[in-house]
């Protein structure tokens, strides 16, 4: 049986975006080796077991933290590691034919096709400068071709030359179709 290397399930809401104060549960992954800087949560990047735990525990998770609560926003470290994405899968797959409404949050360092098809909605990272980390804007226009209404691109602010950043890569979308592109302040 295939295990998850899960950091963390709990209930909280929504910190950022356009789901913020939206009460859901965490599904937070255990490894990333995309190494932002300035990340909230570097505790997660270390790929060493946590809590390996198979589908149905995590399920047996939320269910205990959610009770009415139907929302699960999937986060890391990075859910969509190639260590983590098949049983991801098998996660989303579970978590929908149990009816939550499921929210990645995906780092913006790719695009897991397979998984974004059954995820309800996605919020995209655009790399700023101060990440140390680079979006390729091929992903931000393969995001507003194939997942209109789906997604939003969410960019991490912590001066100027974050926000100019984030300002161009929008503009040269800007003609395509609408989504939400949420600031946050560093």
């Amino acid at each position: 049986m295939r295990k998850l290397n899960i950091h963390s399930i709990y209930k909280a809401t929504e910190g950022e975006g356009v789901y913020i104060g939206t009460p859901q549960v965490f599904v937070r992954f255990q490894g990333c080796s995309i190494g932002c800087v300035n990340c909230d949560s570097k505790e997660t990047w270390s790929f060493e077991e946590n809590k390996l735990l198979s589908v149905q525990e995590v399920l047996a998770e939320v269910l205990k933290e959610s009770r009415v609560i139907k929302r699960v926003s999937i986060t890391g470290g990075d859910p969509l590691h190639p260590s983590h994405t098949e049983g991801l899968l098998d996660l989303c797959r579970a978590l929908k034919n149990d009816g939550y409404f499921i929210n990645l949050e995906a780092s913006g360092s790719r695009i897991v096709e397979n998984i974004f098809r059954q995820v309800d909605f996605i919020s995209f990272d655009f790399k700023t400068p101060s990440t140390g980390v680079k979006t390729p804007q091929s992903l931000l226009e393969k995001m507003v071709e194939t997942y209109e209404g789906k997604f939003q691109v969410k960019s991490v602010i912590a001066d100027v030359k974050d926000f100019e950043a984030s300002l161009r890569a929008y503009q040269k979308l800007e003609n395509k179709k609408s989504f939400d592109w949420v600031l946050t302040p560093c």
